[in-house]
């Protein structure tokens, strides 16, 4: 059986070139659409334009999922809409002031490259810095907040007042991308804004392409939604196929203090701030991890939510997961290792069967 892993990284990497902050993000679709066509499936792009794919039925007996849950059909989450910024104005000067799409972080943002969309589909560069940027010019610099109000986006263009950017077609509402800074190192260390979660949908096409090239049709019916609306949560909150009866969401893994988990394991999460994840799931993963002899952490995460728990808010009657490869220094510049990527892999194709 052939090693995916590479497969994984090198979509990520094209993922990861494609912009799609929230709100944004119909090139990836069309992108991932394309790879499923490929694949020989036949996704579908949700009203609210996620991508919704059926990889199988399941060969176990019908109706047996109706008196055991984990028998039914389940559906596999990741998302591709990442962090963004929004124009929310234009200075006098011919700045652009900013308003966050998910949890931008502006202290993670200072003197990064940016681009902005316009409505008619032109394409500027800038960069977003701190307002009076230099140094030997601003004794406050080291004191100063970062924050979206002491923050603004220098365009690389010829402008010296607000009418100047309106006659190049920038507007209030324009999307603003910023670069991801993709770099996979020798050692295996993947490096770049937005792995989440584009690195754990790139995962579910390295699934998605195991069943294919090895024909495998796992007892269970499996699905694959990547939603495009989770850094604002509501993106799974939708689009949940009938019978469904287990949620499981391929997301990052949270790496830091307090944790356990590493950029090379998979982390299985227990709790996030929503609450416990279903006990019988997240031992079942327990047990699938120990099968396929998965490297894997068991974490509590402190400030996280998910696809899966944004469908139990919408009142979806399911079993609910959550893993996904270790990621350090989320909503910043992220790293995870191909170690991850191919732990959660091996705990995918273990506990789907």
């Amino acid at each position: 059986m052939k090693d995916y892993t590479e497969y994984m990284v090198e979509q990520a990497q094209k993922l990861l070139a494609i912009d799609s902050p929230s709100g944004y993000t119909k090139e990836a679709a069309e992108y991932l659409c394309s790879v499923y066509r490929e694949m020989g499936y036949e996704p579908q792009v949700t009203v609210k334009g996620g991508v919704l794919v059926k990889l199988c039925e399941g060969s176990a007996e019908t109706g047996k999922h109706a008196s055991d849950p984990s028998c039914g059909p389940i559906l596999l989450m990741a998302h591709t809409d990442t962090l963004g910024a929004m124009v929310s104005g234009i200075t006098p000067e011919g700045k652009l002031n900013l308003t966050p799409l998910g949890g931008l972080n502006p202290n993670n943002t200072e003197a990064e490259n940016c681009r902005i969309i316009t409505r008619g589909g032109k394409i500027y560069t800038g960069t977003f810095q701190l307002i009076n940027a230099s140094i030997h010019v601003n004794g406050e610099y080291n004191e100063k907040k970062r924050s979206y109000d002491s923050m603004e986006v220098l365009l690389d263009e010829l402008v010296e007042s607000a009418d100047d950017v309106k006659k190049l077609g920038i507007m209030t509402g324009d999307i603003v991308c910023f670069d991801p800074r993709t770099v996979v190192t020798p050692s295996g260390y993947i490096k770049s804004r937005f792995l989440d979660d584009k690195l754990s949908t790139a995962i579910l096409l390295g699934y998605a392409r195991y069943l294919k090239d090895e024909n495998i049709t796992p007892a269970r019916t499996i699905y694959q939604h990547i939603t495009v609306f989770e850094e604002v949560g509501h993106g799974a909150c939708a689009s949940i196929p009938e019978g469904v009866t287990e949620l499981l969401s391929v997301d990052m893994g949270c790496v830091g203090e307090g944790l356990s988990c590493t950029e090379r394991q998979v982390s299985i999460c227990s709790k996030d701030s929503h609450g416990p994840y279903h006990y019988d799931v997240v031992s079942g993963l327990i047990d699938a991890a120990e099968r396929a002899g998965a490297d894997y952490a068991v974490d509590v995460y402190p400030h996280y939510g998910s696809d899966a728990d944004a469908a139990l808010d919408a009142g979806i009657d399911a079993r609910h997961g959550l893993i996904g490869p270790g990621v350090y220094a989320s909503h910043g510049y992220e790293r995870s290792h191909r170690d991850g990527v191919k732990n959660t892999f091996e705990l995918l194709k273990s506990y789907l069967g």
